[in-house]
């Protein structure tokens, strides 16, 4: 309790030393923030904590580019976990000691521990990979260019009308948020 508290005092307090000059920059990173998808209701702009006031709109780029990666992969987690939840696992062997049903019987921390360090190194290896390709496409999206997008096999959405595009970017980016709930929750309840 005293720790939290100690936190929430630094935290409100850094407010005080923050320079003036970022009082005229949120009002247009505000109006930049108006015109992104994911505004939707019943919220439009919920941004309780300020993040997208925090630096320039390359920052806010970066935000959301993290929010659009973050999202993908917590809806895969969560239609994994509940694929696994459901009983439904690959079959055979994930190394010679360790089964993919056993690891389906495991809460989450535990079936990771029990994954060879081999296998752990490999799909970290698989995340650098797909970060370094998605990264390094064409004009960064922090200068302007379009957010990371790994999609294999590559889907042309040229075809698409900008309202039904806007439409499912939108149910993209919402979707994306309730599975970074769920997967969160999840977790949390499987090892409480």
């Amino acid at each position: 309790m005293k720790v939290a508290g100690l936190v929430l005092a630094l935290a409100s307090s850094a407010a005080a030393f923050a320079p003036a000059s970022q009082r005229s920059s949120s009002s247009a990173l505000m109006g930049v923030l108006d015109d992104m998808p994911g505004n939707t209701m019943p919220i439009k702009t919920f941004d309780p904590l300020g993040l997208a006031t925090l630096g320039s709109a390359e920052t806010l780029a970066w935000f959301r580019a993290s929010e659009v990666k973050h999202s993908r992969i917590a809806m895969l987690a969560t239609t994994g976990y509940l694929v696994q939840a459901a009983g439904i696992h690959f079959p055979g062997q994930l190394s010679k000691d360790v089964s993919f049903e056993s690891l389906s019987t495991m809460k989450p921390f535990d079936a990771w521990d029990a994954v060879p360090d081999a296998g752990k190194q490999q799909i970290i290896g698989l995340i650098f990979l797909a970060e370094i390709i998605s990264e390094a496409n064409g004009t960064h999206y922090t200068k302007g260019g379009d957010l990371p997008t790994i999609i294999f096999p590559p889907i042309d959405f040229s075809s698409v009308d900008a309202a039904t595009l806007k439409k499912k970017r939108d149910s993209e980016l919402n979707n994306g948020r309730l599975a970074m709930i769920a997967i969160m929750s999840f977790v949390a309840a499987a090892n409480v």
